[in-house]
């Protein structure tokens, strides 16, 4: 989005993400350390020992999902992604209800964390210097920290997220190397991952939270137009971003029940839910790793908000630029080349959700944190869901030279899976939010409400403004495709069979993405 004349507006910065940047963005939006010390304990009363084999069958449904996602992320060169994506498999009707899911799905699993954020700093405050603090502050201070970090450029916040990823993940990997070297406490087992410790009928509830914990994964193909080499930057990220969640999620899991034994984890889970993790490094590693433990999980929070946060910002952008939302959230900031105004939106909403709970007497956990994200966790994973079927229909629509496994066969299985794990999730709703069955039913049916709204929306663009309707999720031009897209399919007029520029004609990032 580059240009050599001074009176063009600013873009986003091309070919400034690496893969290790995005992957960076894409762990830490599911916030390892929090899963791990908040989460994986109630999966292990749920489940039992066989609890690490849930966190691996869930990242195999994924990377499974992502072999089509990441294909049709060379074909389809929007900077909308899911929507994107969806608009050219199933319509452009659903593809504008799915741009609503997203930006709902995108800012419930942000905005609800600022209350997580506000009660484990009062948690952290409490147990390192026997302090006392509210957590409202707390939580409105993290907003103005996480919207600095998305004012900023985008180099800023990889390399910030890079350092917090570092020390959440090795926490837990001097956790581990703790339990390992003294042979845990009855000695190393692999008995969780036996059959008969799997399948059983707590697999359902641990699968309903393993899925959970990969949440935002998919965001890769979101910094398309900033990354280098997207053709080959995005697929690498998505899966280097998949395999090390389900695999260091499992080893983790795995290496806590170690240090407590097969037969004693379970009743030190339920006795000590919210206290397993820091009891397993006190007693292998040392108080003082304990106390870091606390302080990372902070920091991994904030990590999370901001990878979110920035997430949010570029599907603002393109919706802005497509036309959907104000124009004036399509600007970019000339020096730093972020998406300030969205980023600024993003936040004065945020801080409205906030207030508003804290003005209601909520609790900034069971209530702010839960019922706002568990709609956006079922967004997200209901536009999976549309993406792997989108996959399917637009492959056979088009000419290509992919191959059938990855246009047909895999998308088709991912949809067969992700649909299980949606129906899982909502099923097992109550496990997360922990509220009433009315609380339960009105946040489950957020989505499909939004859905309906978003196919209104397409309808009304449709009548009464038809050129927004026309170039929504439009392809850009087909000249500088991908490399490795030689027939790039798009809904512009550009036809496949296009030649190539002229050689004298230079392909500039903005012009690829």
């Amino acid at each position: 989005m580059s240009s050599s004349t001074s009176d063009e507006p600013p873009g986003l910065r091309p070919g400034t993400l690496t893969t290790a940047d995005i992957s960076f963005f894409v762990v830490s939006a599911a916030a390892p350390l929090t899963v791990m010390a908040g989460v994986a304990p109630i999966a292990l009363v749920l489940g039992g020992i066989g609890a690490p084999a849930g966190y691996l069958l869930a990242g195999l449904t994924l990377a499974v999902f992502a072999v089509g996602f990441t294909t049709m992320s060379r074909h389809v060169r929007s900077a909308g992604a899911f929507y994107a994506y969806i608009a050219q498999g199933l319509g452009k009707p659903l593809g504008i209800a799915a741009a609503l899911v997203a930006m709902v799905g995108y800012n419930g699993m942000e905005i609800g964390v600022y209350g997580l954020l506000g009660s484990a700093t009062a948690d952290t405050a409490h147990a390192l210097w026997g302090v006392d603090l509210p957590w409202l502050p707390i939580s409105l201070a993290g907003l103005v920290i996480i919207w600095y970090g998305g004012y900023r450029s985008i180099y800023f916040g990889a390399k910030v997220l890079g350092v917090l990823l570092v020390a959440e993940t090795g926490i837990l990997v001097l956790l581990a190397a703790g339990v390992l070297v003294e042979g845990g406490a009855d000695g190393l087992s692999l008995d969780s991952f036996a059959p008969g410790n799997v399948f059983v009928p707590g697999t359902a509830a641990v699968l309903a939270f393993a899925f959970s914990a990969f949440t935002g994964f998919e965001s890769t193909v979101i910094y398309r137009r900033e990354a280098r080499d997207p053709a080959r930057t995005v697929p690498r990220a998505t899966y280097i971003a998949v395999g090390f969640l389900g695999l260091f999620y499992a080893f983790v899991v795995w290496t806590v029940i170690q240090a407590f034994g097969d037969d004693k984890v379970v009743e030190a889970a339920a006795g000590d839910t919210g206290g397993l993790f820091f009891t397993a490094i006190t007693t292998y590693v040392g108080g003082w790793a304990a106390d870091l433990m606390h302080l990372f999980i902070v920091t991994s929070i904030l990590a999370s908000l901001l990878a979110f946060h920035n997430a949010i910002n570029r599907y603002g952008l393109a919706l802005a630029e497509e036309g959907v939302l104000p124009a004036a959230l399509g600007r970019v900031h000339p020096r730093h080349r972020s998406p300030y105004l969205a980023g600024a939106a993003q936040t004065v909403l945020g801080a409205v959700i906030v207030l508003g709970f804290a003005a209601a007497g909520a609790d900034p956990y069971t209530q702010l944190l839960l019922w706002v994200n568990t709609p956006g966790m079922l967004g997200l994973m209901a536009l999976m869901l549309l993406a792997a079927l989108a996959v399917v229909r637009h492959f056979r629509r088009v000419p290509h030279q992919e191959g059938a496994l990855r246009t047909l066969v895999a998308p088709a299985a991912a949809a067969v899976l992700l649909a299980v794990a949606l129906w899982l999730v909502a099923s097992k709703v109550d496990l997360f939010t922990g509220a009433s069955p009315a609380v339960n039913t009105v946040l489950v049916a957020v989505v499909p409400a939004v859905l309906v709204l978003g196919l209104l929306l397409a309808h009304r663009l449709r009548r009464n403004r038809p050129e927004v309707y026309a170039r929504f999720a439009a392809e850009p031009s087909t000249e500088g495709a991908d490399p490795q897209c030689p027939h790039p399919t798009s809904s512009s007029s550009t036809p496949a069979s296009a030649p190539p520029s002229s050689p004298g004609t230079p392909l500039s990032p903005s012009t690829t993405d």
